[in-house]
């Protein structure tokens, strides 16, 4: 029998983890709010995680797995509170009311929980001490998921970029500036790995693998910002700079994949240098 998932919060990354796994024979269950937006062949589910019934189109049979990858529609505490922590209690609550026990939840969550600010590395096992809400919120939510008695995992995801995802492209097509000293270390993961990571554990675990209970999605190779932005300069044949403007950095901080790929997994643009160019090529 094909495996059933539900994808909460059927957005890029997670139409694209669907249909990977349609490729597998899966049967996806994608919910949002405008369901018209799903990719051909998703079942649908229209939805607002801000609403505590249960939606009429969630699955009455099994559900083998579900992903909870959200994105917050307003990007303040309130925002992130009811799309990462209210909207999490309202889906368990759906899975307990219809009796469903999947084999595995993964919850993605942000590299925004660590606080590290002086480009150490950090793993699943540092210190996470969030300074702003948005990472203080997303540990709540981890840390609920994980107690909630539910099979789960958490796959804290990097800075995402890729195809409709090019406003750091245009700041340095602007000009903008970047300090080099001291380095800003940034890190990142091509959309097409993000969803590719989360199909992997999917796939590892249902080939009996065990999971661990976090994972970092991120690439080979964090850089420090000014190393990207030349590269991209270089590139594109930008030459002038911004009078005026800067791209500006809080945190510091350099993100390991080695319990991901311990696991066997490979990022497929292993560093920003094939994902900003594969990126750049398909919108030339």
């Amino acid at each position: 029998m094909a495996p059933r998932i539900v994808i909460v919060g059927c957005g890029d990354v997670g139409g694209r983890l669907g249909q990977l796994l349609q490729a597998q024979d899966w049967a996806v269950w994608g919910l949002r709010r405008s369901v018209a937006k799903l990719p051909a062949g998703f079942h649908a589910i229209a939805a607002d995680l801000g609403h505590a019934a249960c939606p009429p189109q969630w699955p009455t049979g099994p559900v083998d797995y579900l992903v909870y990858c959200v994105a917050a529609s307003q990007h303040d505490e309130a925002g992130y509170q009811a799309a990462y922590v209210q909207g999490l209690q309202h889906t368990l609550g759906w899975l307990e009311a219809n009796a469903q026990a999947p084999r595995r939840i993964l919850f993605v969550s942000s590299s925004s929980v660590y606080g590290q600010v002086e480009g150490e590395w950090v793993d699943e096992t540092s210190d996470a001490q969030a300074s702003g809400f948005s990472g203080r919120l997303m540990l709540e939510a981890e840390r609920h998921l994980l107690s909630s008695g539910f099979a789960a995992s958490v796959v804290r995801l990097t800075g995402i970029y890729g195809p409709g995802r090019g406003r750091f492209v245009e700041q340095v097509r602007q000009g903008y500036r970047v300090a080099e000293q001291p380095p800003v270390y940034g890190n990142r993961i091509h959309v097409d790995d993000a969803a590719g990571l989360l199909a992997f554990l999917l796939l590892a675990e249902r080939a009996g693998a065990p999971l661990e209970e976090c994972y970092l999605g991120v690439d080979d190779a964090p850089a420090p910002l000014f190393e990207v932005v030349a590269w991209l300069r270089e590139y594109l044949g930008v030459t002038g700079w911004s009078d005026t403007e800067s791209v500006r950095r809080t945190g510091s901080k350099r993100c390991s994949n080695a319990r991901a790929r311990a696991l066997g997994w490979v990022p497929q643009y292993p560093s920003y240098r094939e994902g900003y160019a594969a990126m750049l090529k398909a919108t030339s």
